[in-house]
């Protein structure tokens, strides 16, 4: 893994600021702590933090091609290099080393934009093509590395892999951005495009930036890549069983290609045991494991992990950490850069520490749920998606509205349709419902916690527009396909890649998703619903093709999710400095929120008349935000 950078003067002036790009580069030394280097040519400044996975020796970047024409900075790994690179000898073309990013100039030059459609990886890079006076930045298919990129008003376009790099500039207009203020209270994470600034934004997974000089700097953003969804994988139980373990091992086999040592998470759960499964079976030597346990028992898996690392005797390193620990709290946004408020940052920080000590690379089980309705969030929208087909949405939404605004709390429903469901939900449409499920706050919480002047700036924007959007590119009319989309375009770029991302960077370990393999995921969205959800049970093939590889209580226990006792904290060890922080000068001063409602809801949590430490914890991080960048 590494992190790039770059300066791009898009009117064409001949002057880059070297110390400039070199501390924006030094920013993101956690990324790639082996080496750094700068490249600068009349109106491009691209740098490059390395750490260093495949060809230690001659890796190095920026890389150029054999003319010093075409250049590349490159976080990622492309898995498919080798044979890219035995077709791209075959087209003429000449290397001079043995990386991975080699190939993607080399593709450039052979393919130019459509290079990217080429690679089967994680990758966010930048490509300037001095003959062609362009330069072309693109982000992986699913989202898995980062990139922020920001137009200045000075006519320079600049980028990064982390927030924290495009800050330095002293260009950077760091006025807050009012809808994604919206969009974090709401979601807890910020989602892609937007960032906290208004001026910069995060390229959106899929998508490319093309950059050209000689048009007077025009950019056009483009969409490579998307996910369809259209259930024309059929077969039985068993054949799809069969051909998704094999699937699954090809995918992680090409993840297990390194010169530094590798390894694995291992929490217990369904996913990260596959793959700790699947990698013990190709591998000649016992595989790395790493698991992190609670002093709490309700949020330690640990006995799962350790049963798991028995069966397949792999060379297990786990710690416990303590419930109490709250060391980390005030470098949470260091890491993030922006309002971040998903609390199994912390613990997944710590794993990401534990495995550095032992490996460089560890492969992880994210993807799983979103790839086959794992989320018990997912099932409980399926059951209201049950009421919501017995009416039209135009008959649905008057009546049900109508009775959600009296009995907005009113939970009448059997036991199945409990949770979240409301009458309010059932007078949505399906991706408003799935957003009303996954918020941390309803927008009558937020019109509550937000200022007047905060929801002036807003002018009646709500979150949800950002999921009846994503609603409209839906390739499929099946209500759990649309809940997945809606998944992979928010919540698994915005919130878990991210955390695994951030976390892992800050401590020099690079991360590998072979669930998240573009092409595994393309197969999985083909399967019909009923191999995704079936009796309740989420993950339904996944879980009976790994039946003779798991045990039965490690496939079908309860999810325990990787998370912190939050409600606690605040009640009791947190009690004065969550009230210290979220009522700080900074919070109070800032003018986006209501003084009372802020003081009412760390009364009425700490009192115990309503659990609010999720919404609690938003406010903890954001004002931690504020005092950072004051």
């Amino acid at each position: 893994m590494c992190g790039i950078v770059g300066i791009i003067n898009i009117d064409g002036r001949p002057e880059i600021n070297r110390a400039l790009l070199n501390d924006m580069n030094q920013s993101q030394v956690h990324r790639g702590p082996d080496e750094g280097n700068l490249h600068i040519e009349s109106s491009i400044g691209l740098g490059h933090r390395r750490l260093s996975i495949i060809d230690l020796s001659t890796g190095q970047q920026p890389l150029a091609n054999e003319d010093g024409s075409v250049i590349v900075t490159y976080n990622g790994e492309i898995y498919n290099f080798n044979e890219l690179r035995e077709q791209l000898l075959n087209h003429g073309h000449q290397f001079k080393t043995h990386s991975d990013t080699e190939v993607i100039v080399h593709a450039w030059e052979q393919w130019g934009e459509a290079c990217v459609t080429h690679f089967r990886g994680m990758f966010a890079f930048c490509v300037w093509d001095r003959n062609q006076q362009v330069a072309f930045i693109a982000r992986d298919r699913l989202g898995i590395k980062p990139v922020y990129y920001a137009e200045l008003d000075n006519q320079q376009f600049i980028f990064a892999s982390e927030l924290k790099a495009l800050k330095i500039h002293p260009q950077l207009n760091k006025e807050l951005d009012p809808y994604a203020i919206e969009e974090y209270f709401t979601l807890g994470y910020i989602p892609e495009p937007r960032s906290i600034y208004s001026q910069v934004k995060k390229l959106e997974p899929g998508h490319s930036l093309l950059i050209s000089l000689k048009d007077k700097g025009d950019i056009q953003l483009k969409q490579y890549w998307d996910l369809k969804f259209d259930e024309t994988v059929t077969g039985t139980d068993q054949e799809i069983s069969d051909e998704l373990i094999v699937q699954l091992q090809e995918a992680i086999q090409i993840r297990m290609v390194s010169e530094v040592p590798i390894g694995a998470f291992l929490s217990g759960g369904v996913d990260s045991s596959a793959v700790v499964a699947m990698m013990a079976k190709m591998s000649d030597q016992p595989v790395n494991t790493c698991s992190i346990g609670f002093d709490h028992q309700a949020y330690d898996e640990t006995s799962y992990a350790q049963q798991v690392a028995a069966q397949y005797n792999t060379r297990h390193y786990q710690e416990q950490v303590d419930s109490n620990d709250f060391e980390l709290l005030d470098h949470l946004i260091d890491f993030y850069d922006e309002p971040y408020a998903d609390s199994s940052a912390l613990p997944t920080y710590q794993v990401c520490k534990l495995a550095r000590k032992n490996v460089t690379v560890a492969l992880s089980g994210d993807g799983g749920d979103e790839n086959l309705a794992g989320y018990r969030r997912q099932r409980l929208h399926m059951n209201e998606e049950k009421i919501r087909g017995l009416l039209p949405y135009g008959i649905r939404k008057p009546v049900f509205g109508a009775l959600g605004a009296m009995y907005p709390k009113m939970d009448w429903a059997p036991q199945c349709f409990r949770a979240k469901t409301t009458f309010q939900a059932l007078g949505r449409n399906s991706a408003e419902a799935y957003m009303h499920s996954v918020s941390k706050s309803t927008l009558a919480e937020r019109n509550q916690l937000f200022s007047d002047k905060l929801k002036q700036q807003l002018q009646g924007y709500q979150t949800v527009e950002v999921f009846n959007q994503h609603a409209k590119n839906s390739s499929s009319d099946s209500p759990l396909a649309l809940i997945q989309y809606l998944d992979f375009k928010t919540y698994l770029p915005g919130d878990i890649l991210t955390k695994v991302d951030r976390a892992s960077m800050a401590n020099s370990l690079e991360v590998r998703v072979p669930i998240l393999d573009h092409q595994l995921v393309e197969w999985m969205a083909k399967l019909s619903p009923k191999m995704k959800l079936r009796g309740g049970e989420g993950k339904y093939i996944l879980k009976k093709a790994l039946e003779p590889y798991l045990s039965d209580d490690v496939l079908y226990r309860k999810k325990m999710g990787f998370s912190v006792p939050l409600s606690n904290w605040f009640r009791y060890e947190l009690k004065d400095q969550l009230r210290e922080i979220v009522l700080s000068k900074e919070m109070l001063g800032s003018g986006l929120f209501n003084q009372n409602t802020l003081e009412g809801m760390i009364n009425q949590h700490q009192s115990g008349q309503k659990e609010l430490s999720q919404q609690l914890w938003s406010l903890m991080m954001f004002s931690k935000f504020l005092q950072k960048n004051a």
